[in-house]
């Protein structure tokens, strides 16, 4: 009888042990989660944080645009490029989008939707923190362009918000907000495994939950 007892006492210790040490690796895998999660996103957290305060008073932050203007004359290949492009309504020719590379020192993007009326291209050139456009007569060559700078706040804020950023920025913003997930997501589960040695945990998560609840309730209109 004794040896029973002893049997089953020495199997609930083993199956306690083996609880004792899936939780411990459990929380081992969750902390390196966490730490990995925070310290990829950690620039990104701030840089967003900042952001959203410059949004949040985008009124009280008034920007100082800066326009600058080029002009300058296609020469013959590249109008004969421009002429071909516009018969077939097509995209911006190479030998174009080199010239106002070298000649009017803007970065057109190969890709960029061309506006084709009679006798002129439109080329617009939105970007994070400005704008931006150039026209080429096709039959002269007499271009001209226009790039708006409107300062590191507003390119800053662009960059939040994901305004003319391009797919890859795009992408880089999904990304993050997956690694914010993994960050909140095993914050959560430590606040779960620690929560009996600190009594006051869940007060202040449902805080954190209660007081946008009361203000998107009652104080937006």
């Amino acid at each position: 009888m004794d040896a029973r007892v002893d049997e089953a006492n020495l199997a609930l210790k083993a199956k306690a042990r083996k609880r004792a040490q899936a939780r411990a690796g459990f929380l081992r895998e969750t902390v390196r989660w966490h730490w990995i999660s925070a310290a990829i996103c950690l620039v990104g957290i701030i840089l967003f944080a900042v952001t959203g305060i410059t949004l949040n008073h985008a009124r009280q932050i008034e920007a100082k645009p800066v326009v600058s203007t080029v002009e300058a004359t296609a020469p013959a290949p590249v109008i004969a490029a421009l002429k071909a492009a516009e018969t077939a309504k097509g995209r911006l020719p190479d030998v174009a989008q080199a010239w106002l590379g070298k000649a009017v020192k803007i970065e057109v993007p190969k890709a960029a939707p061309i506006e084709w009326s009679e006798g002129e291209a439109y080329i617009a050139l939105p970007r994070p923190g400005g704008d931006g456009w150039v026209t080429i007569d096709t039959e002269t060559g007499a271009t001209e362009a226009e790039l708006t700078s409107r300062g590191w706040i507003s390119y800053l804020n662009d960059l939040h918000k994901g305004r003319n950023t391009g797919p890859v920025w795009a992408w880089f913003l999904d990304i993050f907000a997956a690694g914010c997930i993994v960050f909140c997501v095993t914050g959560l589960i430590l606040l779960f495994l620690h929560a009996h040695a600190r009594k006051t945990t869940w007060w202040y998560v449902g805080l954190g939950l209660f007081i946008p609840l009361v203000l998107a309730l009652h104080f937006i209109p």
